[in-house]
């Protein structure tokens, strides 16, 4: 419960640290820091993955889970400041128009995505494979929704 705690003050701290930051970071920046996060955030989807269809690490995936929950509390909702909705130059986006104009369904979806990468660390740390795969399937899930919502395809 403390950990749990000290994870949502981390992320409250973040956020507000992350809103200060954005003012100062240029909007292509933005899109690329975003990017990043969710490309890290993705790798990592993978070695969990990896571990429920092959050999289970629970070390692995305890790693890979906290570090999802990590950038998912980091405050990434400030990269998405006044001018990321298009491309900037060669910087691309494919977050749609709507994702900017929807905002109070858009901070429920990341509430959702949040408090799933958030048990996906918690039941990762148990070290049960059967536990892990649900809540690996809930973070899976929680993530469609934003992409089947907000983001365009290639």
């Amino acid at each position: 419960m403390k950990k749990t705690l000290a994870h949502a003050l981390a992320g409250a701290l973040a956020l507000s640290l992350a809103a200060a930051a954005s003012a100062q970071v240029k909007p292509e920046d933005q899109i690329r820091f975003r990017q990043a996060g969710y490309s890290f955030m993705s790798w990592n989807m993978g070695k969990i993955k990896s571990n429920l269809e092959g050999t289970y690490n629970k070390d692995q995936v305890a790693a890979a889970a906290n570090a999802i929950a990590g950038i998912a509390n980091s405050g990434m909702g400030a990269l998405y400041g006044p001018g990321t909705d298009k491309a900037i130059g060669n910087v691309k986006t494919r977050v749609k128009p709507e994702f900017f104009k929807e905002g109070d369904n858009v901070g429920k979806i990341a509430r959702e995505f949040n408090a799933a990468a958030n048990d996906l660390a918690k039941v990762a740390a148990g070290g049960d494979a059967a536990a892990v795969k649900t809540a690996f399937g809930k973070l899976g899930e929680a993530c469609k929704a934003c992409h089947d919502k907000y983001r365009m395809e290639d």
